[in-house]
């Protein structure tokens, strides 16, 4: 019975596995695959030849964008145009935002934000004078909160690279030692990592196969990114490589001191944790408790004198 029931549970397991695998690499899901390949190619080529197949986002909404992003960015003076773009490049350009959809962005928020709070204001009751004030303010403040959200993405990215720089130091040192050169090191450190310093680094190799020199390439990546660490560990390995220096020896150093200016900031921030914590707890937790403690007491003095 016992053997029996083993070869049942075995024909059956068999089975589903045949058929499991039939369904994962049997020939009509390969013609499948094929199949929906050419349908995406037919309507790539279908919206090349006829626009009018393309979505009307293709089709209206990002160029009517463009032309507002390109229109803004010639009205705006030329410096807030550059330090936009170094904002970008620091923050890694996020969702593959340019200069000209930023101020597109910028200029929609600001007239969207102000055309609403009109029409809510005129529709409360409000006076013209008033809802003209609300638009006028939110037309101000509309324009310069993507400044912001920039600032607060750059800031993040260079918090990450600050704490991934010296595990990665220490990963390309051993890198070199073990008979890499520097270059094939840090594409063994690109291939092998992740996050945005990885990303500046993979960049740069890509810079450096194009023709540019890899001081040029690495001094990049310090103008993009801004961070003084950085800065101070490419400086070194390009003074390294003008004079003859051994670079293994610059990694170890520089490793050893960006870990030792790591556990400073973290020291750093952690200090500053107490002096945050002071605002919430003056605005939230000390009324909550105030209520709780002398509220009784303020009740049964009101009773006492008849005020209750």
């Amino acid at each position: 019975m016992l053997a029996l029931i083993g070869i049942v549970t075995a024909l059956v397991v068999g089975l589903a596995a045949f058929a499991g695998l039939d369904i994962a690499f049997g020939e009509d899901r390969r013609v499948r695959r094929q199949l929906r390949s050419l349908d995406a190619y037919e309507r790539e080529q279908a919206v090349v030849a006829e626009p009018l197949l393309a979505p009307f986002r293709q089709r209206v909404m990002r160029p009517s964008v463009d032309a507002v992003g390109r229109t803004a960015q010639r009205l705006s003076p030329v410096d807030y145009a550059r330090y936009l773009d170094r904002q970008l490049a620091a923050a890694g350009h996020p969702h593959g935002l340019r200069v000209g959809r930023l101020m597109a962005g910028k200029v929609i928020i600001a007239l969207g934000g102000a055309l609403l709070i009109a029409a809510v204001g005129l529709l409360v009751g409000a006076t013209a004078g008033r809802a003209l004030v609300g638009a006028v303010v939110v037309l101000i403040a509309g324009f310069f909160v993507p400044d912001l959200w920039l600032a607060d993405k750059v800031q993040r990215r260079r918090d990450a690279i600050r704490r991934q720089l010296p595990d990665m130091l220490d990963m390309l040192t051993i890198s070199v030692e073990a008979g890499l050169g520097f270059d094939a090191g840090v594409a063994k450190l690109v291939g092998n990592t992740e996050g945005p310093l990885a990303e500046e680094f993979g960049r740069a190799l890509q810079e450096i196969q194009a023709g540019m020199a890899r001081r040029d390439a690495l001094r990049g990546i310090a103008d993009r990114v801004g961070l003084p660490e950085l800065s101070a560990f490419i400086m070194a390995i390009v003074q390294a490589d003008v004079f003859g220096i051994s670079v293994s020896k610059v990694l170890r150093t520089q490793a050893r001191e960006l870990r030792v200016k790591r556990r400073q900031h973290a020291e750093e921030q952690a200090q500053k944790a107490p002096v945050k914590l002071v605002f919430p707890l003056v605005l939230c937790v000390l009324p909550a408790t105030l209520i709780v403690i002398v509220g009784p007491a303020v009740v049964s003095i009101g009773e006492g004198f008849g005020l209750f």
